[in-house]
């Protein structure tokens, strides 16, 4: 008998699994943060004899080296990628004896075009398949976006996508479950997946890459690319040439004059507390990248890469949390942080800086005399827009503050957490700022009128 046993990555939208029988299991696309696949390991009472990559990700770091070399693990990697390290180049059609006193096998299938090399994985018990782990092939109701390897390539990884989708439909039966790596939250994926399960057959109805030509597929597919994270550059290279282990013991400890020497040298100081917390009170120049939200995503999107960081938490759980998220990007080792409050952060004689949060009728009744800076996406902003809004997406605000005009800004994003971002972007450089804390769905209900491009 087989298990699997997800490991959730949800700052990254992504999942790891760890599969195998009585004894025996494999790690499949593993976080760099290993010690959570080691643990659902030891749960099980079961060691671990293969750990396998679907693909030189371009998302995170991988734990793979690392959890291979600290298990003594078989290292499968697909044969065609182009990595530093020693492992097992895997083929298609390769086999792979799991767990043989359970009769599981895991079986390479090459499905190229979320990358040239993509492999695919079906573990099978005694001859039939039962899981095929799919990585950034087929995910739930898409595919992994084709555009992330070489600009010159995208069409025809495209292509690749929508005929791998076929052979894993065409080779597998509908009763196999389905396990991607991306597709919960990741900018891998070409569109967001609903719902946590699925099968072959379930995926043959309703997958565009399975309902559609391939023509009209891939129109589609290239259409709706999304912006890729400024981070993805660094990923694939860190994860070819190996990533070192982590170390994720506490950061040494900044106290108030630190906070403002780090602040004064051009480091960046990130407060990783909730936003209406940071906006009655935090520490002058500091940003605020909410530790609950897509901390990973966007700190490593916005940051310029290598610059020393500063991190302020609530706790001592809050602040090893954010150091876990931030390693599965590459950026290892704050270079300080400190615990508790504004009031500990700065120094004696100042006060903490505050700025407004605001609703989208509170922007209603505002709206003729201020700026309205939207930083969502510009796949959002297709949507539909508030009327006279000035459009920079967040992740190139940092860039581009000398764009926003004159005057009290009021910003705004989908949800509150972006504008919260760009919030402490602006009042950093001394804007007076109101971040508008509201869904974008209130907009045209408060009285706001919204075109669209």
């Amino acid at each position: 008998m087989f298990f699997v046993d997800t490991i959730e990555v949800s700052g990254l939208g992504n999942r790891s699994y760890l599969a195998g029988g009585e004894r025996t299991a494999v790690a499949v696309d593993p976080p760099r943060d290993i010690d959570q696949v080691i643990a659902a390991a030891a749960r099980r009472g079961v060691r671990i004899s293969h750990v396998v990559e679907t693909h030189v990700h371009n998302d995170y770091v991988t734990g793979g080296p690392e959890l291979a070399r600290v298990t003594g693990a078989a290292y499968l990697v697909p044969a065609e990628a182009r990595v530093s390290f020693e492992r097992v180049p895997v083929h298609d059609g390769d086999r792979t004896p799991v767990d043989p006193d359970d009769g599981l096998v895991l079986r390479a299938l090459a499905t190229p075009g979320h990358t040239p090399h993509h492999t695919s994985y079906v573990l099978e018990e005694d001859g039939a398949a039962v899981v095929v782990f799919t990585g950034g092939s087929l995910l739930i109701g898409t595919v992994g976006r084709p555009d992330l390897v070489e600009p010159r390539l995208t069409e025809r990884l495209a292509r690749a996508q929508h005929a791998s989708a076929h052979r894993l439909a065409a080779e597998l039966p509908d009763e196999t479950a389905v396990l991607p790596t991306h597709g919960f939250g990741s900018f891998c994926s070409s569109a967001q997946a609903e719902g946590g399960d699925t099968t072959i057959g379930k995926e043959r109805v309703s997958n565009e890459a399975l309902t559609r030509d391939v023509d009209a597929f891939v129109a589609d597919l290239l259409a709706g690319l999304d912006d890729v994270p400024a981070y993805y550059t660094h990923m694939g290279p860190a994860n070819a040439a190996g990533p070192a282990p982590v170390d994720l013991t506490p950061p040494a400890v900044a106290d108030a004059d630190e906070i403002a020497a780090r602040l004064a040298a051009g480091e960046w100081v990130v407060d990783l507390r909730n936003r209406v917390a940071f906006a009655e009170g935090h520490v002058a120049g500091s940003f605020n990248f909410e530790a609950e939200g897509q901390l990973a995503t966007y700190l490593a999107w916005l940051i310029p890469w290598g610059k020393p960081v500063t991190l302020l938490a609530e706790t001592p759980g809050q602040l090893a949390s954010a150091q876990r998220e931030l390693v599965r990007v590459g950026i290892d080792r704050p270079a300080a942080a400190a615990t508790g409050g504004p009031a500990e952060w700065v120094r004696a004689g100042e006060s903490p800086a505050s700025f407004a949060r605001a609703t989208f009728a509170d922007l209603a009744a505002r709206s003729a005399d201020v700026v309205v800076l939207d930083v969502r996406r510009a796949s959002e902003r297709a949507d539909g827009y508030v009327e006279g809004s000035v459009h920079i997406p967040v992740h190139t605000l940092h860039r581009r503050l000398g764009e926003v005009p004159d005057g009290e800004v009021w910003v705004h994003c989908a949800g509150g957490m972006r504008a919260a971002i760009a919030a402490s972007l602006l009042d950093a450089v001394g804007r007076h700022v109101v971040a508008v804390d509201d869904s974008f769905d209130s907009a045209e209900k408060a009285g706001l009128t919204l075109r669209t491009p």
